[in-house]
């Protein structure tokens, strides 16, 4: 049972205004709510049948109370007290449960749900705890970038609208940050706003980096307390950029030191390991003491084989620290002599040498009209077939496009030389003459015919082959016949005859009509023989007839006379 007032006190207001008494039992009840959302208190206290209304209140830190809520259990009103903070804010049902819409940071108090008869009055207090969940945290004014060995304040990680406040930590690459003297520093500061009485945290770091952290990972969290317990929320990673300085520097040639050949362009090029690499450096060429200054390249145009040799860059301000390069510049030489257009007589001779000079080992290659030869020419005594385009070329392998070619075009000349030669057909109507020329520039064939006959065929001439050709004629001849051939080219005109017979012909056509007239006598008496021959046979075969009858007629006759004398016997 509840405690009863005073009975001097009968009254309901006296019973509200000294009223302390609790329900046995009932202990600190506490209502835990996100800022925002409602807050709802039920009663916890026991309606009682004879209740006249149902009231809630707050108290004051001075622990004054403030009504802010009524209901009536006859006439099922509600009344809410003009409290300008919880206006249009507060739901008093019907069993008595209190609820508050938008919670805020204000609204942590103790309040008491308050049932009222006419003899006693029930209390139930509920304490009121809100929480706000902080804002993601975020590294904000990040330094924009790190130097080795120097403490320097990386950046500052925030948190923002808190209640209760949080706690910052700081990472790196996943690991708690500790404060270390002189290499981390961390200060953590927070701030309430005082409207909405919401925290904001800060911590800033100070680091001392190394080149370790170079792509490293940093991230801050705040750690804080809901509803529901304790929670983390961590920053967005953020890596910097570590300064450090140059530690050795590097040169290298472009292009690549094994391919430069005369009249390339060279560029060096000077790198240096720090962070931020050297702008600037000395560059120093073959026997030049004193260097160039010059950003991170430095050009040579047009380079010849001289520039072989050691190239070197330094840093600036620190001349020890130096880098070198050996450099060779391939040069390829070719000399052809005789070389262009050379012309030559024929049996001539003619030395040619290919003389080459290189930075290492070339191939040569000769050629004669685009096709590949063997070996190197060598000429002791000139022919026609010798005559050509001859080209030396030489490459090295290595460098590419470093290739050197002379050519030489050779004329060999010669004047007109003939050889008639006679064929004659196996008939014997015709003969065949061939004039074989041989010379350069071609010489022009031309025919003379010195007596009468008849010219079967004209004169055909073959193709003009290394300082060679023919023309032939067929020619019938009635008589004797004498056949010129002329050549004739820049250098001389040659002439040649040759005589033809033509008993020759005639002889071979009588023996031909001989056997003709042999062939058809032979034949006729052979026709003639023959002849006599069967006239003979016939005429015996007719005598041997007569014979053979005349035997078989005495054959019969003895025959009729021995029957006879059989007879006669008898």
């Amino acid at each position: 049972m509840a405690s009863k007032a005073a009975p001097s006190c009968r009254l309901v207001f006296c019973l509200l205004i000294s009223a302390t008494v609790l329900r046995p039992g009932l202990g600190w009840y506490t209502v835990n709510s996100a800022y925002g959302d409602t807050i709802i208190m039920p009663c916890r206290v026991d309606v009682p049948q004879n209740l006249m209304f149902g009231k809630w209140k707050y108290e004051k830190p001075d622990g004054s109370p403030v009504f802010i809520a009524f209901r009536s259990s006859t006439k099922k009103s509600v009344q809410y007290d003009d409290v300008p903070e919880y206006k249009d804010r507060l739901n008093l049902s019907e069993n008595y449960t209190l609820s508050i819409s938008n919670a805020k940071i204000s609204d942590e108090k103790r309040f008491v749900c308050m049932l009222v008869t006419e003899d006693d009055v029930f209390e139930a207090p509920t304490v009121v705890k809100v929480f706000k969940q902080p804002s993601k945290p975020e590294i904000v004014s990040k330094a924009p970038f790190l130097e080795t060995d120097k403490l320097k304040k990386l950046g500052e990680c925030i948190s923002k609208d808190s209640y209760p406040d949080g706690n910052i930590t700081w990472y790196r690459n996943g690991k708690v940050l500790q404060p270390l003297e002189g290499a981390v520093v961390i200060i953590f500061r927070k701030q309430m706003d005082s409207v909405t009485q919401l925290y904001t945290m800060t911590s800033s770091l100070e680091y001392k980096t190394t080149k370790a952290d170079i792509q490293m990972p940093f991230t801050c969290s705040v750690t804080y307390y809901g509803p529901s317990g304790q929670k983390t929320v961590y920053s967005e990673q953020a890596v910097f950029d570590i300064y450090y300085p140059t530690e050795q520097v590097t040169i290298q040639v472009l292009p690549s030191k094994n391919a430069i050949k005369e009249g390339d362009n060279i560029t060096l090029k000077c790198l240096g390991n720090g962070n931020p690499p050297p702008e600037e450096f000395l560059f120093y060429l073959p026997g030049q003491p004193e260097g160039i200054r010059s950003s991170n390249t430095y050009t040579l145009t047009d380079v010849k084989r001289n520039a072989t040799g050691d190239y070197k860059c330094s840093l600036v301000d620190k001349k020890s620290m130096i880098a070198s390069a050996a450099i060779t510049v391939h040069y390829l030489d070719l000399s052809l002599n005789p070389s262009g257009e050379v012309t030559k007589q024929i049996g001539d001779a003619l030395p040619v040498s290919c003389t080459i000079s290189a930075s290492r080992n070339a191939t040569v290659v000769w050629m004669k009209d685009n096709v590949k030869l063997r070996s190197s020419p060598s000429f002791s005594s000139l022919h026609y077939q010798d005559a050509g385009n001859y080209v030396c070329e030489t490459a090295l392998q290595e460098v590419e496009g470093l290739k050197k070619r002379e050519s030489l075009t050779l004329i060999v000349e010669g004047k007109p030389q003939i050889k008639m030669t006679k064929k004659t057909d196996p008939s014997g109507l015709s003969k065949t003459i061939i004039c074989h020329v041989e010379g350069f520039p071609k010489p022009a064939i031309q025919w003379t015919i010195t007596g009468s006959g008849s010219v079967i065929n004209q004169a055909k001439e073959s193709p003009y082959i290394n300082g060679r050709y023919y023309s032939k004629i067929i020619i019938s001849p009635e008589e004797n016949v004498t056949l010129t051939c002329t050549a004739e080219n820049q250098l001389e005109r040659t002439v040649n005859s040759l005589n033809v017979s033509a008993n020759e012909n005639k002889e071979k056509v009588n023996d031909q009509a001989k056997l003709i007239v042999g062939i058809v006598v032979g034949l006729l008496l052979a026709a003639l023989v023959a002849g006599v021959v069967y006239w003979l046979y016939m005429k015996k075969s007719k005598t041997a007839s007569k014979h053979v009858n005349k035997d078989l007629g005495n054959m019969e006759e003895n025959k009729k006379l021995e029957e006879n004398n059989h007879k006669t016997e008898a």
